[in-house]
């Protein structure tokens, strides 16, 4: 190496110094080698080998990021770790700055990785409402990822989603900007954890708006006016741009008022670093600069396109070098594009590196990688997320089942599915189906191409629901199991036997649900997105035909959206929503449904009645979720299916004795809202305490009421609790008509209960003193004793 090598080691200088000293002395290529990526399966063999004549071939300047050693490899976790090294290795002692890379993977729900533990569904982990063990997980995330030789997660998902049409919803954490962002925190805090050097960098995404598109489609435009741009979708990226330091950002595909985002200074630059003050590395979602040309035709070329994504802050092109390669070179040199622009990108990339340690050790051990997979914590972990994820929404006293039964049917395509339980971003539902297609694509040569794995080898160890129900059941106890159909075809010769099975048996568990993943076959997940909301394929059908036989139902749905029931809902006793709950999903669904845990989750997103009532969300305006003046549509009520925060239990819960600090207070004081929880049930569970706010009458129209605390607690029969809210008033700030966030004095209301429709306990106040400009808060304190 030619670099001045303790510019580089001296940690003792700031990561900014470093990384100017550094930039100093780099060619133009090696600087555009630093905002792109490389798929690393540009690098090896067809047979996964390191291949360093392609190493010289692709990144011989070096390079930003390499695209997902593991989840596009396929390799297991030590031999992906030690490919790692071997890539690092390659990259400090063959190129002449010796600049290590950023290795990027997916997050959502786990390590996208063969071998790594598999958590629920990012929406199945929402409804747990649980910070703290969305913490819990990123913190085994990160010990994966970085004992595998990554640095980077494309996680969380922080989109507000109102629309049950669009396939991505199952990543989000729901529709309400409070709860996503106390978990969107809590998901930051695990990845990053006290340090880069030690953490990884967590990537917030995808700013903004995209779980509002056009008809529910994906990457479709959103059209969302400015006050609710920064109100609901906005807040979550303030909150773990303020308070969590988050490093990474990831714009959307889609437009705002004719503008892609990836393009949008306005957006990128003005608000995300100006206003809200990010400092982070912005990373392009993949191939977002190629769709400023080919899908949003604003960009003449890719040379074109490059300009407008650094004008826009977009530091590193991922997942692959294109419109920051060739095109944006050739516009260098001819000076269409200032130099100062491709430095402030390589700037903030080569920042990162520093703070993430890679110029002192860019290695892993790979020695320690089986320890660190093979810990049972994880599991269990992943275990108990499932049982908290599960939703009751519906039970007229068949639930809990009980285990001496003598003939249970068993019934539906994800009753004894591996493939099944899992979610769009987790492995290797991710990859399965869509591998040629990706492989083809993502390869630059022919020879390029990796040989087709086994995916029957490829999952996580996983119980299905029929292995878990022959193990919980009574030796004596009958079990009758039927397919029925596919997800997603319209063969019912399986019929017959299923409602065969269900006549012969005393209670009958039907399990439906979605195929999620991205590739052929699937039916939900990225760009897959439904028009009707109707259950797919034939399932509908199937439900009918069992519950025609009399025999009780009880309806598992394994599903990434909700669905609409349009026969049967008033038929079947009680129903549970899974979501998708991953490899521990099939045991959990049986803990819940036989009593071994009492599931006490709660929605997280609006269940409507059918499409036509889409977008439906509990924190809607005055004038919203209804129609003037009949209230009701001619066909259905505007009421939805399941509200927000919705979830039944085994048990009942009483909620009593409500106080507030004040009675009169002014906007920068906190009010203290105290409450009683009894569990006046037979059996123990958990409630999840939800407290709400009401702003009744503002200078500009407010919601009918906002989610502003929330605590989920544990109670035995006749246990109770108090529980304390620490309510900062700046909660009840708005964008007034002037765009000033302010709190306004007037009578306000809290309210307290089990759902947005569940209201247990209510209180009002008044706001006193003159209109006030405040910063914005996104957390209440709370405290059980």
């Amino acid at each position: 190496m030619s670099i001045n090598s303790t510019v580089v080691t001296d940690a003792r200088r700031s990561v900014e110094d470093r990384a100017a000293l550094l930039l100093e002395q780099m060619t133009l290529d090696e600087k555009l080698a630093q905002i792109v990526g490389v798929w690393v399966t540009w690098l090896l063999s067809p047979t996964r080998q390191f291949e360093e004549s392609k190493a010289r071939q692709h990144v011989e300047h070096g390079v930003g990021h390499v695209a997902r050693i593991a989840g596009a490899s396929q390799l297991p976790p030590q031999e992906s770790a030690r490919l790692a090294n071997r890539i690092q290795k390659f990259l400090r002692e063959q190129t002449r700055l010796g600049i290590p890379a950023i290795v990027h993977e997916e997050s959502c729900a786990g390590y996208l990785a063969l071998g790594a533990t598999t958590f629920p569904q990012a929406i199945g982990l929402a409804s747990t409402w649980e910070p703290e063990l969305i913490e819990q997980m990123t913190v085994v995330i990160r010990q994966q990822m970085r004992a595998a030789g990554a640095h980077h997660a494309l996680g969380p998902v922080l989109d507000i989603t109102r629309d049950a049409r669009w396939g991505r919803m199952e990543e989000t954490f729901g529709e309400d900007p409070f709860l996503t962002s106390a978990l969107g925190m809590a998901y930051v805090r695990g990845i990053q954890g006290e340090n880069l050097r030690e953490g990884l960098a967590a990537t917030g995404k995808h700013f903004l708006a995209h779980g509002m598109p056009e008809g529910g489609m994906n990457w479709a435009p959103a059209h969302v006016p400015e006050r609710e741009l920064r109100e609901i979708f906005l807040t979550p990226f303030a909150a773990v741009i303020r308070e969590g330091k988050i490093a990474s950002m990831m714009n959307a595909y889609h437009e705002l008022d004719g503008i892609p985002c990836g393009s949008s200074r306005e957006l990128m630059v003005d608000l995300l670093r100006g206003e809200m003050g990010f400092e982070g590395v912005v990373a392009a979602d993949y191939f977002t600069l190629k769709a400023l040309v080919d899908y949003h035709r604003v960009a003449r070329d890719k040379a074109e396109a490059a300009r407008m994504g650094l004008e826009a802050g977009i530091d590193v092109e991922l997942p692959a070098r294109d419109c920051y390669g060739e095109p944006l070179k050739q516009a260098l040199l001819e000076g269409r594009i200032p130099m100062e622009l491709v430095d402030q990108s390589v700037r903030r990339v080569l920042r990162m590196k520093f703070e993430l340690g890679l110029f002192e050790n860019p290695y892993v051990d790979e020695g320690r990688v089986v320890e660190v997979f093979a810990a049972p914590e994880a599991r269990e972990l992943s275990r108990r997320l499932a049982q908290k994820s599960l939703v009751l929404l519906k039970n007229d006293g068949l639930l809990p089942l009980s285990k001496s039964a003598g003939k249970i049917a068993l019934i539906g395509p994800h009753a004894d599915s591996v493939r099944l339980l899992q979610g769009d971003y987790h492995y290797p539902s991710h990859l399965i189906h869509i591998f040629d297609q990706v492989t083809e694509m993502d390869a630059p040569n022919p020879q390029d191409r990796l040989v087709p794995v086994d995916w029957s080898a490829h999952f996580p160890p996983t119980v299905t629901v029929l292995e878990a129900l022959k193990a919980a059941v009574a030796t004596e106890t009958r079990i009758h199991y039927a397919r029925g159909c596919d997800v997603n075809d319209r063969d019912t010769s399986g019929f017959a036997e299923a409602v065969e099975a269900a006549r012969q048996s005393e209670v009958a568990i039907v399990v439906l649900g979605d195929q999620s993943g991205l590739g052929k076959g699937s039916t939900v997940g990225e760009s897959l997105d439904s028009a009707t909301l109707m259950l797919p394929g034939i399932q509908q059908a199937l439900l009918e035909a069992i519950c025609a036989t009399g025999t009780p139902v009880v309806l598992v749905l394994v599903t990434g959206r909700p669905y609409q029931l349009t026969w049967g809902e008033e038929q079947i006793p009680a129903i549970l929503e899974a979501w998708l709950p991953a490899q521990e999903g099939g045991a959990a669904i049986i803990d819940a449904l036989f009593g071994d845990i009492n599931p006490g989750g709660k929605l997280t997103v609006t269940f409507p009645r059918a499409a036509g009532q889409v977008p439906v969300y509990y924190n809607h305006k005055p004038s919203g979720g209804r129609s003037n003046w009949h209230t009701n549509y001619v066909d259905q009520s505007t009421t939805p299916l399941f509200p927000f925060g919705h979830g039944l239990s085994y048990t009942r819960f009483t909620y009593s004795d409500l106080s507030l600090s004040h009675q009169q207070i002014t906007p920068l004081e906190t009010l203290t809202i105290s409450l009683t929880v009894k569990n006046t049930g037979e059996y123990a569970g958990d409630e999840v305490v939800q407290l709400y706010i009401a702003d009744p009458v503002a200078s500009v129209t407010r919601p009918v009421k906002m989610l502003k605390g929330f605590k989920r607690i544990f109670l035995e029969p006749n246990q109770e609790k108090t529980i304390t809210f620490q309510l900062d008033m700046r909660h009840f700030a708005f964008y007034d008509r002037q765009m000033q966030y302010v709190v306004e004095p007037g009578t306000v209301e809290v309210m307290v209960g089990s759902s947005s429709a569940d209201i247990r306990l209510t209180g009002q106040l008044e706001i006193v003193g003159s209109t006030t400009s405040v910063e914005q808060v996104f957390f209440t304190p709370v405290e059980v004793t």
